[in-house]
């Protein structure tokens, strides 16, 4: 039988939420260990644990989740068998590269790392360019954003200006809020109305283009004042722009009245986090009372963690031809990765130390270590046939 041909290679989220899942607790691991000195990087431990949460974990878990919605939402050719098989190699290359990086030249950390993401818009362009609606195309610019921001990284480490190089991961963080809020505002909407329709509880309001638009370009308003080093008074009023605009454009959705459908509650409390974290932005800059840390927290850890988990829970589920219904134990991850996001909020905000830091780490490794208990075997299986209808949740 073909290797290619099993069915950890029949769908992009197989692979990578896999990888994505087992690479957290490591990350995490790693990241403690440089802090203790007994891991020995070539950058500080900052900006390694920075790097690979952003380029390493979160990149996993968003290129199987955009690569598996495309089929179904834009038509596109499913990306399986060897296709597949080379994104995941490229993006093990990657991970192998930072962990042996006191022992490799760093340009060669650099380009083992670097490969990925032109190889994964190379082979989504031309498809891209056929479909029919052209919204789709707004992935390539943000594709390409994450290609110039992990480039920019490595660019400014081999040129020993570690300030520079946080920012292009600074740069990394909103091109991922950006795949955030196309997916996130794509499909929280849709299946929320789902939802309520097939509960009896209303409908799904109406798509409103304008506010869509309004919504992405005060984030896209809001990076580029951010990035380019203007006022802070600017750089708040960017950012209180953008928690009244999503603020708005999550209202609009409903969401209370799903409260008891976990996997559509955790959605919707990921776009609560994202509102925190431009309100937080916002006091930052205007006020300087919260440190500038915390909304990257609220954001990384709050509503890209609970999406994350929601959307791993959902795919699994729905494209293993399994009914959409949560197990105990993920609704326990689900309320461990809530309690990291409060808890390293507060240890940011409030200074708690390395000891608050320290738990709130393993309270956001514990939902993906559950996750792989409960359906790391399913990834490696055969899908079932959808024979039972599906329940809203």
């Amino acid at each position: 039988m073909n290797s290619f041909g099993a069915p950890l290679w029949a769908s992009p989220f197989r692979p990578f939420y896999l990888l994505g899942a087992l690479y957290a607790p490591l990350v995490i691991t790693g990241g403690a260990g440089a802090l203790l000195g007994t891991v020995h990087l070539p950058t500080t431990p900052q900006l390694w644990h920075g790097h690979e949460m952003l380029f390493g974990f979160a990149l996993a878990i968003v290129v199987g989740t955009v690569l598996t919605a495309l089929p179904s939402w834009a038509g596109t050719p499913e990306i399986r068998g060897r296709g597949l098989a080379a994104l995941a190699a490229l993006w093990l290359l990657g991970r192998a590269a930072f962990w042996a990086a006191p022992w490799l030249p760093q340009w060669s950390v650099a380009l083992a790392d670097a490969l990925l993401l032109p190889a994964l818009t190379a082979m989504v362009a031309p498809q891209l360019f056929n479909v029919r609606n052209r919204l789709f195309l707004l992935l390539l610019p943000i594709l390409l954003a994450l290609i110039a921001a992990n480039l920019a990284y490595h660019a400014f480490i081999l040129a020993g200006d570690g300030a520079r190089a946080q920012r292009a991961l600074h740069a990394g963080v909103y091109a991922v809020i950006a795949v955030f809020l196309l997916k996130g505002g794509v499909l929280v909407p849709i299946f929320t109305g789902n939802a309520l329709r097939a509960l009896g509880r209303g409908d799904a309001p109406r798509f409103r283009i304008a506010l869509e638009a309004a919504a992405l370009l005060s984030v896209v308003l809001l990076a580029a004042l951010d990035l380019a080093g203007a006022s802070r008074t600017s750089v708040g009023l960017a950012a209180f722009t953008g928690a009244v605009a999503h603020a708005i454009r999550t209202a609009r959705w409903r969401g209370w009245r799903v409260a008891d459908q976990p996997l559509l509650a955790s959605l919707h409390l990921a776009f609560a986090w994202l509102i925190a974290a431009f309100a937080l932005k916002a006091a930052s800059e205007l006020t300087g009372v919260v440190p500038a840390a915390a909304w990257l927290h609220a954001f990384t850890v709050g509503a890209l963690g609970l999406m994350m988990l929601g959307l791993m829970n959902r795919v699994a589920l729905r494209h293993t031809g399994r009914a959409l219904e949560v197990p105990p134990a993920m609704r326990i991850a689900y309320l461990s990765m809530f309690a990291a996001a409060l808890l390293r909020l507060a240890a940011t905000v409030h200074g708690l130390g390395y000891w608050a830091v320290a738990l709130a780490a393993l309270l956001w490794a514990a939902p993906f270590v559950i996750y792989l208990l409960l359906y790391g075997a399913t990834l490696l299986q055969p899908s079932l046939p959808r024979m039972q209808p599906l329940r809203p949740t």
